[in-house]
């Protein structure tokens, strides 16, 4: 009797550990996707506050400062993924939108690019 236990405890053992795999798999996606998704936001919002008389209303930039917010918010699980140069994905996301960095940005639409949410900025 014990040799068949054995085996369905292994195989319920197994399966717990991919379902949770899965899981695990599903939220990064959907934590990529939320940040790709905000970068994107923020990407557009930005070039709008830009774009006119040269003149930027105060309230466009407030617009840009709650986006770039919700942005950073997203990042946070993530932040720790390299996106190259030897950046991590904080560090990039700060420097793009802080700093107006246009590498940083560029590292971090490719990583957007690479996790395949390149539809998703601009």
């Amino acid at each position: 009797m014990l040799k068949a236990v054995v085996p369905v405890l292994a195989l319920v053992v197994t399966a717990g550990c991919s379902s949770s795999e899965g899981g695990d798999e599903q939220r990064l996606t959907s934590q990529r996707e939320n940040y790709c998704t905000q970068l994107g936001a923020w990407q557009k919002a930005r070039n709008a506050a830009g774009t006119g008389t040269g003149t930027p209303e105060s309230s466009g930039y407030d617009e840009v400062g709650a986006v770039a917010q919700d942005a950073f918010l997203a990042m946070r699980p993530l932040r720790d993924e390299t996106v190259g140069g030897g950046r991590t994905l904080a560090e990039a996301t700060v420097a793009a939108m802080n700093n107006s960095d246009s590498e940083a940005e560029g590292r971090v639409v490719q990583y957007c690019d690479d996790v395949g949410f390149e539809t998703l900025t601009r």
